[in-house]
Parts: structure tokens; sequence; C-alpha cells
């Protein structure tokens, strides 16, 4: 993964807390389930871009030996 992507994902986490946070304050669960959804697809993405650099590598590496 490109570290603008893991970049990107950081940010968009961090985005999702804040709009939760936000929302628990203000009382609006809409905006509150919004923020944690947002903050979990970063989570998957992140856990999906690190599986994938893996299996590049376990192939890259099989390919060399």
């Amino acid at each position: 993964m490109s570290a603008d992507d893991k970049a990107d994902n950081k940010a968009e986490k961090f985005g999702g807390k804040i709009k939760e946070a936000v929302g628990k304050v203000t009382g609006d669960k809409e905006t509150e389930a919004e923020g944690a959804t947002q903050a979990k697809k970063a989570d998957v993405k992140d856990t999906v871009n690190d599986a994938t650099d893996s299996v590049k590598g376990a192939f890259k590496g099989a390919k060399e030996e």
C-alpha cells in the first residue's frame, strides 16, 4: 500500500471518529452511526491493503527462489 493510501485511510478514520464524537455530543444517533461506519470502513481498507501487500510479497519471494 502506498503512503498516500495509508494517509487517506488515516484521514478517513480520523474524520469518522470526529463525526462519531459530534453525534454523541449532540445526541444525533444518525451522525454517530455514520461516523462509526466511516471509521470502520477505513480499518477494513487498511486490513485489505495489508493483506494484499502480504500476498504480493509472498509471490515475489516465491518467484525469487
